[in-house]
């Protein structure tokens, strides 16, 4: 699949006025890239974007094998299973979806130690991945004490209009306080305006920045 760099260029562009509109000053843009193939990881580099996030680790590993030294952060952000930790161990640089207490040991095995985010399920919606807010406490402290990093904590917003999801963002913002962390990893391409005007240091999008996702017939040919 052919990548217009330009177009791509021009659609960061956009998407940094958008977060500069709602005062967003140093947020991070992490580059969804899951779904596309390895030539969109080499369009966000070009286009100046040091950050990609992927879902799963089959596709992640397959996709950054013809990258060297040069290669940009890694932010694994999928629902992330304890047996594959291993095999993305020298790959992923944030691993942003720390949702329970089962992943602790797997991630203190990780040398350099890993740099985590904790997932926080802030709309309590079943199919959403994260932890209750009342658990990020505990899981933090458990983290920390096998000597895992722990950056700060991350969350997606609730489905539906923007707007419905800034209780949750707000949740979100006022945890990272209490604990005292530097990262706020929420929001996407539709609701990224409200997550920055609550507080968010790092963003997630991929459609914005690359188009419509392929479909899984046309991402197999």
């Amino acid at each position: 699949m052919a990548v217009d760099i330009s177009l791509v260029g021009e659609r960061l562009v956009e998407l940094r006025r958008r977060i500069a509109a709602v005062g967003g000053d140093g947020v991070t843009v992490v580059a969804v890239t899951k779904g596309f193939g390895p030539e969109v990881v080499e369009a966000a580099v070009a286009v100046g974007l040091d950050d990609i996030g992927e879902n799963y680790a089959q596709e992640l590993l397959a996709k950054l094998a013809g990258f060297g030294e040069d290669r940009p952060r890694v932010h694994f952000i999928g629902r992330l299973q304890s047996n594959k930790i291993r095999s993305m161990a020298g790959v992923v640089d944030l691993w942003q979806s720390i949702d329970r207490a089962s992943l602790v040991e797997p991630l203190a095995k990780v040398w350099p130690p890993a740099k985590v985010l904790v997932q926080v399920n802030v709309s309590d919606e079943p199919g959403k991945g994260g932890c209750a807010p009342g658990e990020v406490t505990a899981l933090v402290a458990r983290l920390r004490e096998r000597e895992v990093v722990v950056e700060g904590l991350m969350a997606v917003g609730r489905t539906g209009p923007p707007e419905s999801a800034r209780p949750g963002f707000r949740l979100l913002r006022a945890l990272v306080d209490d604990l005292g962390l530097p990262t706020c990893s929420m929001g996407m391409t539709d609701d990224l305006e409200v997550a920055v005007e609550e507080g968010s240091t790092m963003v997630r999008v991929g459609s914005a920045l690359f188009g419509p996702r392929p479909s899984t017939r046309a991402r197999a040919n």
